[in-house]
């Protein structure tokens, strides 16, 4: 696992969020809406987005059939805004405009798995709650062979027990970043992979 992550922190050393956000709260409704969707069509649809409602009060006092138009070009967008609109709702009522800060809080909110909430959690307050598990973590993780699983709670209960804490944060970003850029799911660039050596996934490319 050192190895891994020596190799992680050569390749993306300051690997950060790739949705762009202001607050807590706003990342909660960018985190949403990457369900299913590129972080770069998020990030072209969010700045118009918190500037038409720039509050969680704002959010929740629109008509999710409304928000869905807003939102339209991310994809699924009839589901996405009646979870973007409960969780403002939830916020507002329950958390006092505030995104609160522990797992099972954010597990009560509308539109937050733990996915969502460790992306919150993690880059929004610096809380190490797990370890982000989504679609590029799957793969990446599963071809380093640090989880058979394929179901994202499984997943992340391996990694929590290989990865140390303090790295949970940083190690879902490097992932992410390395998903993308790299260890891509139809063809792994693994020639300019420095984790080359260490993997002996199936679907390697010389």
């Amino acid at each position: 696992m050192d190895q891994i992550l020596r190799g992680l922190d050569q390749m993306y050393p300051g690997a950060t969020c790739a949705l762009h956000h202001h607050n807590p709260w706003e990342l909660l409704v960018a985190t949403i809406l990457s369900a299913q969707c590129t972080d770069k069509r998020v990030n072209e649809v969010t700045p118009g987005l918190f500037a038409k409602y720039p509050t969680p009060q704002n959010f929740a006092a629109v008509r999710p059939e409304v928000l869905a138009n807003d939102i339209r070009s991310t994809g699924f967008f009839n589901n996405k805004a009646k979870s973007i609109v409960g969780a403002a709702k939830k916020v507002v009522h329950e958390f006092g405009g505030q995104v609160p800060k522990t797992m099972d809080e954010m597990l009560s909110i509308p539109g937050a798995a733990r996915k969502t909430a460790n992306v919150v959690l993690g880059t929004a307050y610096g809380i190490a709650s797990g370890v982000v598990v989504d679609t590029h973590v799957q793969r990446v993780s599963r071809r380093l062979d640090l989880t058979k699983h394929t179901e994202p709670v499984k997943i992340e209960q391996d990694l929590i027990k290989t990865i140390p804490e303090d790295r949970w944060i940083l190690f879902s970003h490097q992932i992410i970043h390395h998903g993308r850029a790299l260890c891509q799911a139809r063809k792994p660039r693994c020639a300019e992979c420095v984790l080359d050596p260490l993997c002996y996934a199936k679907d390697k490319t010389s």
